[in-house]
C-alpha cells in the first residue's frame, strides 16, 4: 500500500460560456466534490479572453466550499493588469494561483505583454504579493511543443521554480516513464517542489487527438489503434479509456507521486470512474 493521501487529488475546470453551461458545471462540481479535492483550478482563455469568467467560476467554487485556484496568463496582459488581478484575488481570500505563459489568441501577432515567460510572471507575483499565494506552474514531461529541446525545456522549468513556484502540474501524458524521467532530471537540477502528474481521461478519440497535437502529448500507438478500432462506439471508448487511465494512475500512485490532477473538461463521469477504481 502506498503513502498516497486521499486528499491528494485536484481538478481542473474551464469557465462556462452561458447560464445553461454554468448550471451544468455546478452539477458536475457537486458530483466531483465527493473526491474531496485539495483544490480546483479554473482555466484562463487565450490572451486573457475568459478573465471575467475565470474570476466568476473561482467565486462559484469558493461558494461550494472548495479552494479554487485561478489560472493567470502573462500573454496579453501588462504588469499593472496582473497586479490588479492579484489584488482582487487577494481581497477575495484566494490563496492559490496557477501561473502560466499562456497562449496567443488566433490572429494575434507577437503580443503586447511586458512579461515574456511564466518565470517572469512567477517573479512578479512573488514581488507584488510576497508569500500570500501558493504558486502552481506547468511542467512538460514530453517537452513543451515550442521548446528547442528537452534540455532547454527543463531549464525553463527550473527557472520557474527558482522564481518562486511552490509546486507544478504536468501536461497530461499516457507514458508513466516520461513523467518519472522528467521528475528525476528536475531533481538532479536541484528541484525539490512537488511535481503532480496531470491526467486526461479518455472519452472522445477525435478530441483527444486534437488536444494532443496542440499540446505535444504523445498518444502511444497501441492506444491510438485501439481507439480507432472502436470507431463511434462511445461506450467501448469510455470503458477502454477508464481502464487505461486507471492503470496509469495506479502505477503513478504505487510509485509515490505527490498527487493526481484531473483535467475534467467539465465532465464528472470519466474522472469519477477512474477515482473509484484506485487503491491506495
Amino acid at each position: 500500500m502506498s503513502s498516497f493521501s486521499k486528499e491528494a487529488f485536484s481538478l481542473e475546470f474551464f469557465p462556462p460560456k452561458d447560464q445553461a453551461a454554468r448550471e451544468r458545471l455546478v452539477g458536475t462540481a457537486k458530483q466531483l466534490l465527493v473526491m474531496n479535492p485539495r483544490y480546483v483550478s479554473v482555466t484562463f482563455g487565450a490572451g486573457g479572453s475568459t478573465r471575467e469568467g475565470t474570476a466568476e467560476t473561482v467565486s462559484m467554487f469558493s461558494g461550494l466550499g472548495c479552494e479554487a485556484a485561478p489560472h493567470l496568463s502573462c500573454i496579453g496582459a501588462d504588469k499593472n493588469e496582473i497586479r490588479q488581478i492579484l489584488d482582487a484575488y487577494k481581497a477575495e481570500g484566494i490563496r492559490r494561483v496557477v501561473a502560466l505563459r499562456g497562449d496567443l489568441p488566433s490572429g494575434m501577432g507577437g503580443g503586447t505583454s511586458d512579461l515574456r515567460y511564466a518565470s517572469d510572471l512567477v517573479q512578479l507575483i512573488r514581488e507584488h504579493s510576497g508569500d500570500w499565494f501558493h504558486i502552481e506552474v506547468a511542467a512538460y514531461p514530453e517537452m513543451h511543443p515550442q521548446a528547442e529541446s528537452p534540455g532547454k525545456d527543463l531549464e525553463h522549468f527550473v527557472q520557474k521554480v527558482k522564481a518562486g513556484a511552490d509546486s507544478a502540474i504536468t501536461q497530461y501524458f499516457f507514458n508513466a516513464d516520461a513523467y518519472f524521467d522528467f521528475v528525476n532530471r528536475a531533481q538532479a537540477k536541484g528541484v525539490e517542489i512537488p511535481i503532480v502528474p496531470g491526467i486526461m481521461p479518455i472519452t472522445n478519440h477525435t478530441q483527444l487527438v486534437r488536444f494532443s497535437q496542440m499540446c505535444g502529448a504523445e498518444i502511444p500507438r497501441w492506444i491510438r489503434l485501439r481507439l480507432a478500432e472502436f470507431g463511434d462506439d462511445k461506450e467501448s471508448i469510455r470503458q477502454f479509456g477508464t481502464d487505461v487511465v486507471t492503470q496509469l494512475c495506479q502505477t503513478l500512485i504505487d510509485n509515490g507521486v505527490p498527487g493526481i490532477h484531473f483535467y475534467t473538461l467539465n465532465n464528472a463521469a470519466a474522472p469519477l470512474s477512474v477515482w473509484k477504481n484506485l487503491t491506495y
